[in-house]
């Protein structure tokens, strides 16, 4: 009896100790051009995987990709099949009560967009019986789905690309989501030409949140400050404006909202 409740003591040890390995499993969807996808031959490639890879170097970590759907990135995370969550995810309260995150390595506001030359008014009214599409289950959709959910239909996908191609095909009236992906991913390439941004940004931080961070399990803290040092240090040490530049012809980091 001793020894079997000497296992199960081990056992929930392990469970409530934080990582303090070097190997560290960081988690994406990898459906989020530029800033994390898959290139041709099925690599980690984007804004997010540079600055990661950046920021292990700097922090002298091993770090390695796990591919885990949006939806379960967080669920994943806390049944410890990742350590990390690198997928250009918003700081906001709700996700504070599950997860910790580290500073901001990223901060941008949120838009619409629409077919070109359409007088659409961004409000319950101007919106009522349009479809808007949605990346499932991000801050986006809480928006749209709390702000419209009652006179627009909320048509939601595992990938943000899905919502493109439909956007293109015209089976959208509306999508929603980071201006700067929006643009990038969407309105500068062929597959966007005739589509325009509408409405105002959108900053509200109860939906919008305070930046963009890496995701970590509560109990982590060592680590996410081995993560904000190396935030902050590739900041310093031009790492990162080389990285983004790379990217974008705008300052991504952002001031506060």
């Amino acid at each position: 009896m001793n020894k079997l409740l000497s296992a199960f003591a081990c056992a929930a040890a392990l469970i409530s100790t934080p990582l303090l390995a070097k190997e560290v499993r960081l988690a994406s969807d990898f459906t989020y051009p530029p800033f994390n996808y898959m290139d041709a031959k099925g690599n980690p490639v984007g804004f997010d995987i540079e600055i990661a890879d950046a920021l292990c170097q700097q922090a002298e970590l091993q770090c390695t990709w796990v591919s885990q759907g949006w939806d379960a990135l967080i669920p994943s995370l806390l049944a410890r099949k990742s350590d990390v969550i690198m997928a250009s995810m918003r700081i906001t309260d709700d996700r504070k009560k599950k997860v910790l995150f580290t500073d901001k390595y990223y901060q941008t506001p949120a838009r619409f967009v629409a077919q070109a030359g359409q007088t659409l008014d961004i409000s319950p009214e101007g919106l009522k019986d349009k479809v808007i599409g949605v990346q499932s289950g991000t801050i986006h959709d809480r928006y749209v789905t709390d702000k419209f959910g009652d006179v627009a239909t909320i048509k939601r996908y595992a990938g943000q690309d899905e919502v493109y191609i439909d956007m293109a095909n015209g089976r959208l009236d509306v999508t929603f989501g980071n201006s700067d992906q929006l643009a990038l991913a969407f309105l500068d390439k062929e597959i966007g030409q005739g589509f325009e941004f509408v409405g105002k940004a959108v900053t509200d931080k109860a939906y919008i949140g305070e930046g963009t961070a890496l995701a970590l399990r509560h109990n982590d803290q060592a680590l996410a400050e081995k993560f904000n040092r190396a935030i902050a240090e590739i900041r310093a040490n031009g790492t990162y404006d080389k990285i983004a530049a790379k990217y974008f012809s705008f300052d991504i980091y952002g001031e506060e909202l």
